[in-house]
């Protein structure tokens, strides 16, 4: 990225490589300034003067996590999982390719 914290078309190039997206060009551009107006908006938080407020660990102070209690229950078996599957192989799900060379 540029220093003016903006995306270039370069930056959103390298993105949508990345997440195998297939932009044109009116995505690109339109992303490219979606994305600056993102960054821009949070550039105004760094006006803000945080000196007298106190760091929160939770919006919710004294919220405490629930937990259930672990219980043993018999799962599915490998035929019942893989039943409703059109792509099986040796017992597993059977799925395409996802990382190219």
């Amino acid at each position: 990225m540029t220093k003016d914290t903006e995306f270039s078309i370069d930056d959103i190039d390298y993105v949508s490589k990345l997440a195998l997206l297939d932009l044109n060009d009116d995505e690109k551009k339109r992303l490219s300034k979606q994305l600056s107006s993102i960054l821009s908006y949070f550039k105004k938080l760094d006006n803000l003067d945080t000196t007298n407020i106190e760091p929160t660990r939770h919006p919710i102070e004294g919220l405490n996590n629930i937990f259930r209690k672990d219980e043993i229950s018999i799962g599915l078996t490998n035929k019942e999982a893989l039943k409703n599957s059109k792509h099986t192989k040796d017992g597993y799900f059977r799925a395409p390719k996802i990382l190219k060379e």
